[in-house]
């Protein structure tokens, strides 16, 4: 049975007290700067560095960034301690977070290639239309944003809808709290099919190489901002960004709060398809997880294995 959300004090969106100045400005600063600066940093250093080069660097920036923010700007203090499950994300983002982006982009554009060959056999010789080079590098991205969201968007329902995709996607939720390595908490399959509904599109439009990059940046910073204990704040920006706020309410142990918010790093289309959900008179449960099975695999090889014993999995975590 999952804990009750709390009542919000009128004065303060967590706390029982207002925050200090400095809090509330920080609070605000927050996601522009931990997401804007690795963004603007990225374009400047490119031509320089290249693509490759400047998206490790700046993403290892990054995570030493968010980790100290969620340190210094805590959005609760219960998920500061250690929940027996850093060595099982630490394993998830070395296999899912590094290795496997390795293996999946070049399977990435062989799919793309064999997408635009088929479009053309089919007399679709004009779409997808050529990509707007010709826009600025952040218009591009944010096209690339919508044009990745929509697939990822129906994936990610259809993960919560059905058991077949359910028992891989099962292994995200599976976190006892959100910080920043959990990001990177996914079954492999899960997190490979993800990428390639997302990536396909874009590679097939004829997406540029730098823009990709840049996609690729924003879309491992939003991610671990997405799931950080950082206390920030977006406002009515949270109809347009994926961000904390709402999507600690997708990793409600209620399932009518938790089948919401699918975005990835949007939420218009949650907002188009009736699925956004952010109360402001309540604050999500800390108290996170997957309500039908308290005892799910907490190691990483037996999440690995989950998917494929199943029954036994519902069986003894139930």
């Amino acid at each position: 049975m999952s804990s009750p959300a709390r009542i919000l004090d009128p004065a303060d969106d967590i706390g029982t007290s207002a925050p200090t100045p400095l809090r509330a400005l920080l609070r605000w600063l927050a996601f522009p700067v931990l997401l804007g600066a690795p963004i603007a940093a990225a374009i400047v250093l490119m031509p320089a560095l290249g693509a490759s080069a400047t998206v490790l660097l700046l993403e290892l920036l990054a995570v030493a960034a968010i980790a100290t923010s969620e340190r210094l700007l805590p959005y609760t203090d219960q998920w500061l301690r250690s929940h027996g499950d850093v060595a099982t994300d630490l394993a998830h983002v070395t296999v899912s977070g590094v290795t496997l982006a390795q293996l999946v982009r070049p399977a990435l554009d062989a799919g793309a290639v064999l997408l635009a060959g088929w479009l053309a056999a089919a007399g679709i010789e004009r779409w997808p239309t050529p990509w707007p080079t010709g826009w600025p590098q952040v218009a591009q991205l944010a096209l690339a944003l919508v044009v990745a969201e929509l697939p990822q968007y129906w994936l990610h329902r259809m993960q919560h809808e059905h058991d077949a995709l359910w028992r891989f996607h099962a292994v995200h939720h599976s976190a006892p709290r959100l910080y920043f390595l959990n990001a990177a908490r996914f079954h492999p399959l899960d997190l490979g099919l993800l990428y390639a509904v997302g990536y396909v599109p874009l590679i097939a439009l004829g997406c540029p190489e730098d823009v990709l990059a840049l996609f690729l940046l924003f879309d491992g910073t939003f991610g671990m901002l997405q799931h950080s204990n950082v206390d920030a704040r977006l406002g009515p920006l949270n109809r347009v960004f994926s961000m904390a706020e709402p999507h600690r309410w997708h990793h409600s142990r209620e399932l009518n709060e938790a089948n919401t918010n699918y975005g990835s790093n949007l939420t218009i289309w949650d907002v188009v398809f009736g699925t956004y959900y952010l109360p402001h008179d309540v604050a999500p449960p800390v108290d996170i997880g997957i309500p039908d099975m308290p005892r799910f695999p907490a190691g990483y090889l037996a999440q690995l294995a989950a998917p494929f014993r199943w029954r036994r999995v519902k069986q003894q975590s139930a």
